[in-house]
């Protein structure tokens, strides 16, 4: 099936023509969140472009088994193997069993989604319920000559590896440089080169999370669940492999290998990764003191933030910024993207209210071509929201009296909008399920009506600028009055 999307190919460094392993299935592994803490605004961007192109993937037509994995074992602080598994490090600080920490966060990281509107992936498999899947990996690793035991712990032998296939291949880092980057080996550290990395970590007597395997009690090492998983699920080959591009030189770089080692095929086609989040111009971190939570963006509980924005306000600004983009968090920014979504939702809530003529100034044929050209452009959302806001104008200008438009032009665009606004983008109108609010102001509205028909200005204009005060925006046209939050 040729749909004529082309997706950027961290692989290739190019953009490449998309073309599915099987003919109208598509395979996508994204890599999840690591459930110690609250999920921050980095995982969130990266969550929110993959439901984009998951969205717009089925759209096309495509059936999609969507992958996202929950990492709730063997993640240590370290990328070099070392510092403490992270889960126990939160257990002992809460006081609670490591899986209360995975319940505790996994809840909260499906919450959060949920506020954004993403659509919960196909499968969402867990690292420690796969434990038998990556030990069996890494039993295959060894047999093929990749791997090698010391003292409970296994290891994977980059410079074996690294003779017969391209170790750097997803980065095209230079071999040499990353090992004279690397340290050397200390007395006490049991691999035999710098770059190896853990597929089996052996468990201390202290270690709360462990498991019996060939090699003794122990837990997997961070890399080697995602590669058990996507095989499992997706097959030795599939399509789309994404994450956040701070994966891509160790995670993902890691995952090659250890798949390749294991079945011989380069695991994903396409590999593709979000880009980073900024705040002022500064990389988003905790170190920095500039980085918030979802939650604390939501509320304005935060000293970077003059106020609290709706997860909508959020989604819609993250998607005005292409996903390889650099996104830079600011008030004013928020602000803009703020003002643009109420716009958009203004404008979407008049539409069953146009009147439509025999004849039509617009092609609304035009506006979709448009739109998928821009989806087809690497999922290029910034464009796409460009072209809904030449909707947003057919809308205004129609309900204004200041131009016609068609029956069967009028069903196309609301057939774009919700095609495009709330089916591939994930938007949804916050108000609508505002009844109550919807009511009352309806009255209030039909009392400054009456008012105005009786000519008293004085209680029309009262009412019209006490609304305002209280972030209500009213508009006048000869159909009547509307409202829209300002």
């Amino acid at each position: 099936m040729n749909t004529g999307l082309q997706l950027y190919n961290t692989l290739s460094r190019k953009k490449e023509l998309f073309q599915p392993l099987n003919a109208n299935h598509v395979g996508m592994y994204v890599c999840g969140p690591t459930v110690y803490s609250d999920v921050h605004l980095g995982n969130c961007r990266t969550f929110i472009s993959f439901d984009l192109i998951f969205r717009y993937l089925k759209y096309l037509g495509f059936k999609v088994r969507y992958v996202r994995n929950i990492t709730d074992a063997g993640h240590l602080e370290g990328d070099r193997d070392e510092g403490d598994d992270k889960f126990a490090k939160r257990a002992k600080l809460e006081q609670l069993e490591p899986m209360e920490i995975v319940q505790k966060y996994t809840l909260g990281f499906h919450d959060v989604l949920r506020m954004f509107n993403t659509l919960p992936p196909s499968i969402e498999p867990t690292a420690t319920g796969h434990i038998i899947e990556q030990i069996e990996m890494i039993k295959v690793i060894i047999a093929n000559g990749y791997g090698y035991e010391i003292g409970g712990n296994v290891y994977f032998d980059v410079e074996k590896y690294s003779k017969e296939y391209n170790y750097t291949i997803l980065t095209n880092r230079n071999l040499e440089d990353m090992l004279n980057n690397t340290r050397e080996l200390g007395g006490q550290d049991e691999k035999r080169g710098r770059l190896d990395f853990a597929l089996w970590i052996k468990a201390k007597p202290e270690t709360l999370m462990q498991w019996q395997s060939p090699w003794g009690l122990g837990f997997p090492g961070w890399h080697i669940e995602c590669s058990a998983m996507s095989a499992k699920y997706l097959g030795d080959e599939f399509d789309i492999h994404g994450g956040g591009m701070d994966l891509a030189a160790t995670h993902h770089t890691n995952e090659i290998a250890q798949s390749e080692a294991c079945s011989h095929k380069q695991p994903a086609r396409y590999w593709m990764h979000t880009n980073m989040l900024t705040v002022n111009g500064t990389r988003m971190s905790k170190s920095a003191g500039n980085g918030f939570l979802p939650l604390e963006l939501f509320t304005g509980d935060h000293e970077l933030l003059r106020k609290g924005y709706s997860p909508m306000t959020v989604k819609f600004f993250m998607l005005q910024a292409h996903y390889r983009s650099t996104l830079d968090f600011s008030n004013d920014a928020l602000d803009a993207s703020e003002k643009g979504f109420r716009r958009l939702m203004a404008a979407i809530s008049l539409l069953d209210k146009l009147t439509v003529s025999d004849e039509s100034n617009f092609s609304i044929e035009t506006i979709k071509e448009n739109c998928i050209n821009a989806m087809n452009d690497d999922f290029n959302s910034p464009i796409l929201i460009a072209e809904l806001f030449e909707a947003v104008r057919i809308i205004n200008t129609v309900y204004d009296g200041k131009a016609k438009i068609s029956a069967d032009q009028l069903e196309q665009l609301k057939q774009l909008i919700n095609d495009f606004v709330f089916d591939i983008l994930g938007l949804k109108d916050e108000d609508a399920g505002s009844n109550d609010l919807n009511g009352v102001l309806d009255m209030v509205i039909d009392l400054r009506t009456e008012a105005k028909a009786n000519k008293d200005y004085a209680t029309s204009d009262k009412i019209r600028i006490g609304l305002q005060e209280l972030g209500i925006q009213l508009k006048d046209s000869k159909e009547g009055t509307t409202w829209s939050k300002a």
